[in-house]
């Protein structure tokens, strides 16, 4: 894993949002979904009535593993290990305990792993699961990764999954209570 790694800003929400891990530009950058797949998530949130800007300001965002995990070789992020992810476990485990937020939104494979069992993306993508985390039992609507690499959410049946999916984010009670 490459330092250093990137915190969203301190945020008591009922919502929080779970990425994979930064990017190669997040930790220049300092903020995570700061590059390419930010765009494209933050005009899905936007679309439901949180642009970007709100978003940051009113969603906890969290990683399963906060630093950049390194390039693949051929081309792309490498996925973290699983002794990678072991090691960051126990901070979203406190953040969760800390926050007790009442939706979680997992984006991309690995972070939905980490809070639901995963097989296909069309079998969880679109739907609202009850979820045990940390000790807390809360909603979970996973999100596809808005990689700029994968066609899924663009091509059906992952764009309507995704808007599936953004329709029961906006319509969560948590969620709903952030726009203004």
């Amino acid at each position: 894993m490459h330092p250093p790694p990137v915190p969203g800003p301190p945020v008591c929400s009922p919502v929080m949002l779970l990425g994979q891990a930064p990017g190669r530009h997040e930790g220049r950058i300092g903020q995570p979904f700061a590059w390419t797949a930010g765009k494209t998530l933050f005009q899905w949130f936007a679309r439901i009535g949180l642009p970007e800007e709100a978003f940051r300001r009113r969603v906890y965002m969290s990683a399963v593993c906060r630093c950049f995990p390194g390039p693949q070789p051929k081309g792309g992020d490498r996925v973290p290990s699983r002794a990678e992810i072991e090691r960051c476990s126990a901070w979203l485990a406190n953040e969760v305990t800390i926050l007790t937020p009442r939706l979680i939104i997992p984006v991309g494979r690995l972070a939905m792993a980490q809070v639901l069992p995963i097989t296909n993306l069309t079998d969880i993508v679109g739907r609202q699961h009850r979820v045990h985390l940390a000790g807390h039992d809360l909603d979970a609507i996973p999100l596809p990764h808005p990689s700029g690499v994968s066609t899924w959410h663009r091509t059906s049946p992952g764009k309507d999954l995704l808007d599936a999916a953004l329709q029961l984010i906006a319509g969560h009670e948590a969620f709903a209570g952030l726009i203004r």
